[in-house]
């Protein structure tokens, strides 16, 4: 039973998706599973495996969710005794439960395979992340990788995704939720103004678009005047990137992504 857990998790975070595990790692007297017992926990609350049942149960599958949520691990302690003092049993014993997340990869969707898409993608897939890139523009495929650049060439998986077509077709059968950042680095107003209704309608994480102020003021007037919320139009990160002076690709991808990492870690 262990290993399909073992393997259940395994198989989840391949698939980019989070789970728990709750394990029984200390228990007294009578309680209803002892130490080593194992549960999975997923998003939603649906569960694998059992640590006890009861009123218990249903307070480790919160925690768990909560720490599926907060990313953190969990040490839980229930006494079994009376639950007219809130205890959540009556088996007469004590018992700790481990809560640890899982997650998979965080990722970066890039918009726009040029010079400081391809930029972008190298340093987030060395930082750790997983990265899909997206061009509407066929020659993004076709450009000869750079032999100067380390990890040019198609052999090293970066991205994991390239998608030649639009917004729509990045989303289809994918959801964005508070783990996925996507970094705009388009080649102009027209591109980023077609795309930011779209992704601000899901729950990405972060939002980020490159270029001047004053190209960003252009891209906002327009998507105002189009009907697109100011409120939702107020979580896109622009100028995108933390200020260090950047000029070359290389400098302007290590700007972006480190306000990426410094808006996931809050």
């Amino acid at each position: 039973m262990v290993v399909n857990l073992l393997r259940l998790i395994a198989e989840a975070v391949d698939a980019g998706v989070a789970v728990a595990s709750a394990t029984v790692v200390d228990t007294s007297r009578s309680v209803p599973r002892r130490a080593g017992a194992k549960m999975l926990v997923f998003r939603d609350g649906g569960i694998s495996g059992t640590v006890g049942g009861g009123e218990m149960e249903a307070r480790v599958v919160a925690e768990a969710v909560a720490a599926l949520a907060d990313g953190r691990c969990r040490l839980l302690s229930y006494r079994l005794v009376d639950p007219g003092r809130g205890d959540p049993g009556v088996c007469g014993g004590d018992v700790q439960i481990f809560v640890e997340p899982h997650m998979p990869k965080p990722t970066v969707i890039v918009m726009g395979y040029g010079h400081v898409g391809r930029a972008v993608a190298q340093l987030a897939h060395w930082l750790g992340f997983r990265v899909v890139a997206t061009d509407d523009r066929p020659m993004a495929t076709g450009d000869s990788p750079d032999p100067e650049v380390p990890g040019s060439d198609s052999g090293d998986g970066v991205p994991e995704e390239l998608i030649i077509g639009t917004v729509d077709d990045v989303l289809a059968g994918r959801t964005l939720d508070q783990d996925v950042s996507v970094v705009l680095v388009t080649r102009n107003v027209d591109v980023d103004s077609a795309a930011l209704p779209v992704l601000l309608a899901t729950d990405a994480g972060y939002v980020g678009v490159m270029g001047s102020e004053r190209r960003w003021a252009t891209s906002r007037a327009r998507l105002e005047a189009e009907g697109v919320d100011p409120a939702a139009l107020d979580r896109v990160h622009a100028p995108i990137g933390i200020e260090v002076g950047a000029e070359t690709p290389e400098e302007i991808a290590l700007s972006i992504m480190a306000e990426v990492i410094a808006h996931r870690r809050k």
